[in-house]
């Protein structure tokens, strides 16, 4: 009862002097540590208010707000990009609900990502024919984690948070691996996969920079074709870039992701390391065990039975693409044209002069499309799908606020 709708409306009267109520609408979070909603005051403004279901959802919204006020107003203006803040806070049984002021824009989901990439929304305003015309959403994207990445390492260490270094990220997921394993619910073919892939020392050398920590399409907004702010910054701390591209891998189209590349390698302090994508690739594949381990922990069999689908779908994909390594296609299929050849030579044995072995021969199909060993186009980062523990990520009037009246 103290997370319905209108309790978290009565939570944002409590925390914000001045706010009255007067409509509420949703807010997408993961649904297995958070209660949200949007709530509309008296005078037409808009607050998102996030309630925790338990202990550490509570303290990773109570680092959040240490986050937050790191991020200092100068520190801000060097973002092309809006944050939270937090407007005011409520503790009740042992469990404090934050009220933020509410940012511009709505979600969207990874297909709607990238329609508006290619066909984004008019602005609210006309340009200035004289302005310079906005970049594509994959642009935006690049240049603002190109900006992040760049922040000194120092915000965040002086904020006592979390650092690690390139070897540091490596053995932690090595340790996450291991326990995975023993839940013995995950295919023997996979947990080899993501092992060999760590014990590839060449893969983990990289500086380390500023990372979101839990970027994917529910905790990005955007407006009218414009990406306007990033939220969810609980696990904000200094390690591998590579966790902020791994939503990324979810796209059905290749070329988003490399865009997102390009516009940050020019953006970002510096340029990108090779491995970038193959480690984005390994963290997508291996958020499916993360989220069985924690349905395992949790006690929550929908979460671990959903996980185990998952993972038996990413199995079967990676044997049918032959995918060596996570971000690394597999050879080609045998196309129809190579096949007609060999056919052809063998009938050229008897009637050589029949063939044109020149013109058939040279002739394959183009394999850069081979299935990148991922289940689905809608997101690989189980923390944002629907059913337990994640919200849906195809709902883009969410965090808009579409509205209701309380009672």
């Amino acid at each position: 009862m103290r997370t319905t709708p209108e309790l978290l409306a009565a939570v944002a009267a409590a925390a914000v002097p001045g706010v009255a109520p007067v409509a509420t609408g949703p807010s997408p979070d993961d649904a297995a540590d958070f209660r949200s909603c949007v709530v509309q005051d008296s005078e037409g403004r808009r607050w998102r208010v996030r309630s925790p279901l338990n202990t550490e959802a509570s303290m990773r919204l109570e680092t959040e707000h240490l986050v937050l006020q790191a991020f200092t107003p100068s520190v801000r203006s060097r973002l092309p990009f809006h944050l939270p803040t937090v407007a005011g806070s409520v503790a009740q049984d042992g469990l404090r609900t934050f009220v933020y002021s509410h940012l511009p824009g709505h979600t969207l989901s990874l297909r709607e990502f990238q329609r508006q990439n290619e066909h984004p929304e008019p602005p609210v305003h006309t340009p200035s024919p004289s302005a310079t015309p906005r970049a594509p959403l994959a642009v935006q994207l690049g240049r603002s984690l190109g900006c992040l990445h760049s922040l000194p390492r120092a915000l965040v260490m002086d904020a006592d948070l979390p650092a690690y270094s390139a070897e540091q990220c490596r053995k932690r997921m090595l340790h996450d691996l291991d326990q995975a394993a023993t839940t013995g619910l995950i295919p023997g073919d996979l947990l080899r996969r993501w092992e060999e892939a760590l014990e590839d020392t060449t893969l983990w050398q990289f500086s380390t920079r500023v990372v979101h920590g839990d970027l994917h399409e529910d905790n990005i907004t955007v407006d009218h074709g414009s990406l306007a702010s990033f939220t969810g910054w609980s696990d904000l701390h200094v390690g591998d870039p590579a966790v902020d591209f791994s939503w990324l891998v979810g796209m059905s189209d290749p070329a988003f992701a490399d865009t997102v590349i390009e516009a940050y390698s020019v953006a970002a302090v510096q340029p990108p390391d090779r491995h970038l994508l193959r480690r984005a690739h390994l963290k997508a594949e291996f958020a499916l065990a993360e989220w069985l381990v924690r349905g395992v922990d949790r006690g929550i069999t929908s979460m671990v039975d959903n996980a185990q689908r998952m993972l038996t779908t990413l199995a079967a994909d990676v044997r049918a693409s032959a995918s060596p390594s996570p971000g690394v296609a597999g050879p080609p299929p045998a196309s129809t044209a190579s096949t007609a050849a060999v056919e052809a030579d063998r009938a050229g044995d008897s009637d050589v002069d029949s063939v044109d072995r020149t013109d058939s021969d040279g002739r394959t199909l183009d394999g850069d499309s081979a299935p990148d060993g991922h289940p689905s186009d809608d997101g690989l980062s189980p923390d944002h799908h629907s059913g337990e523990g994640g919200s849906s990520t195809g709902g883009s009037s969410a965090a808009s606020g579409s509205v209701t009246p309380t009672s």
